[in-house]
């Protein structure tokens, strides 16, 4: 396994730190500034890119920046795993960046810079935590991304913007203060170092069973962005935000981020022989069950599109955690590979949700009976996110659910195969009937709702002036496609996931 130094991994942390603060100086320009956002998108994507063939091989690319104590350095380390998680957040960044031009000017929001300023330090932050070579690069990555999007969350600054905001950075940052810095102290008090390794950090230290199990619920609390219950609430509050921002938290970086360091302590701190002696693996694959099941119950009573959408990537989330601790080769690639089919998927459901604000007005799924005549391009790309969501071939979701489902019964976990079986029916039974009522049911005009007061646009209560928004509707039926191609072609993440998890292939 050959290790190459390259600076590529800061630079690619870099590009979009740089364009926040040229975003900044071209607040009076508009054109020019989302511009900006767009190539350095293309950029960082690309500078991701070429770093693929190296890790595909089983290579590494490392980067050490200085060193902090012994054992404690902030260093890069771009394997299989960070690949997965750097590829979908720099990729999906180039249609976020034009989506949110569309949708910010559309809705006529205010502060449009400083919100693309921080949507473009979010992606430094998440691509910094993918290529993180440590515990302590990973944490500081995880905590700038905390920060950083608070003013994301808080964009709208009305009182329930404020409300939700303030139970986000409560959430990621309490836990983080209380649980994280335990579990990170007692890793490196056990190891002496805080270095990814590829079998577990923790593997071979000597320590009692008790101890061990502390430092591992100290991470599986720590980081609630993987939106673990009970500690999810943050999630569903973050929705007062502006969609492409939900889309941002929901589908590329902050719970992506939460689920890809828990990734890391099951594969590169414990190690999955460890969990399993300690039977840790299977307590997680209850918990993570869950959530799964109860967010999709709680997702079935919501009428409010976006809080129906945040409750489902609370249990979408939990399929990723639950792939990898069934400690199975199989179901662990389905849990890896779920990161990218979910975020493909996801981000175009709240694009969709975006598109429907910004065109109709609209935030209830009870008032959309007939938009689908409207709104065609939209409510079809919703569809076929739907698709991958509830795990119907040949969708993305189906290979990642395929492989966690075939996983549990090599496991011989019969009951996690039930749990994937029935959140797929929760998950048709909460996401069909929307594109039913788009499509279907003829428009209600004497159900005039009153406009959204959080909205700065011209009302438009009925369906009439309803129409689609091309810099909107382009990138979200884009990705609506892409999440159908990754279920026919799922090669390349399949590939980084058996890298990752040491499999030959």
């Amino acid at each position: 396994m050959e290790t190459i130094q390259s600076i590529r991994p800061l630079l690619a942390v870099l590009v979009s730190l740089v364009t926040a603060f040229l975003i900044l100086a071209l607040d009076k320009k508009p054109n020019v500034r989302d511009t900006v956002s767009f190539v350095a998108a293309i950029i960082k994507f690309s500078i991701v890119a070429s770093m693929a063939p190296t890790i595909l091989s089983g290579g590494t690319i490392e980067l050490n920046l200085f060193t902090i104590l012994p054992g404690i350095e902030f260093k890069f380390k771009v394997d299989a795993l960070g690949m997965v998680f750097a590829t979908i957040s720099s990729f999906l960044w180039v249609f976020a960046s034009v989506y949110s031009v569309g949708y910010m000017r559309s809705a006529h929001e205010k502060s449009q810079t400083r919100f693309f300023a921080c949507f473009a330090t979010s992606l430094s932050a998440a691509v910094g935590g993918a290529f993180s070579a440590n515990l302590f690069t990973l944490i500081i990555f995880y905590e700038v991304l905390s920060l950083v999007t608070y003013p994301l969350v808080y964009h709208k600054e009305t009182e329930e913007a404020w409300e939700g905001s303030k139970k986000y950075i409560v959430y990621l940052v309490g836990t983080s203060k209380v649980f994280l810095l335990l579990g990170v102290v007692l890793t490196y008090y056990l190891a002496g170092t805080l270095d990814f390794m590829p079998k577990g950090l923790l593997a071979n230290v000597s320590a009692s069973p008790l101890l061990l199990t502390i430092v591992y619920f100290s991470y599986l609390m720590g980081f609630a962005k993987a939106g673990i219950m009970p500690f999810h609430a943050w999630l569903p509050a973050a929705m007062v935000a502006p969609t492409p921002v939900s889309a941002l938290l929901h589908a590329v970086a902050v719970v992506k981020m939460g689920v890809f360091c828990v990734l890391r302590v099951v594969l590169n701190v414990f190690g999955q022989d460890l969990l399993g002696s300690l039977d840790l693996g299977i307590v997680t694959a209850y918990i993570a069950s869950f959530t799964i099941i109860m967010a999709s119950i709680y997702a079935l009573t919501t009428d409010n599109l976006k809080t129906r959408l945040a409750y489902s990537t609370v249990s979408q989330l939990s399929y990723v955690v639950l792939g990898v601790v069934l400690l199975n080769p199989v179901a662990s690639i389905g849990g890896i590979v779920h990161i990218a089919s979910h975020a493909f998927s996801k981000i175009t459901l709240f694009f969709c949700a975006g598109a429907i604000y910004c065109s109709a007005h609209k935030t209830l799924i009870s008032e959309l009976s007939g938009i689908g005549k409207k709104l065609p391009w939209t409510m079809t790309a919703f569809f076929l996110g739907s698709l991958s969501m509830i795990g119907v071939p040949p969708a993305a979701g189906f290979i990642s659910k395929w492989y966690i489902a075939v996983g549990s019964i090599e496991a011989k976990e019969i009951f996690f195969l039930i749990v994937v079986l029935v959140s797929a029916l929760l998950n048709a039974g909460y996401f069909l009937p929307i594109t039913y009522k788009a499509f279907f049911e003829k428009e209600n005009n004497h159900s005039h709702h009153p406009p959204d007061k959080n909205f700065q646009g011209l009302d438009s209560g009925h369906h009439e002036d309803v129409k689609e928004i091309p810099m909107v509707a382009i990138p979200l039926f884009i990705t609506g496609i892409i999440s159908i191609i990754m279920g026919m072609y799922p090669d390349y993440f399949v590939q980084l996931a058996k890298v990752a998890l040491g499999i030959p292939h």
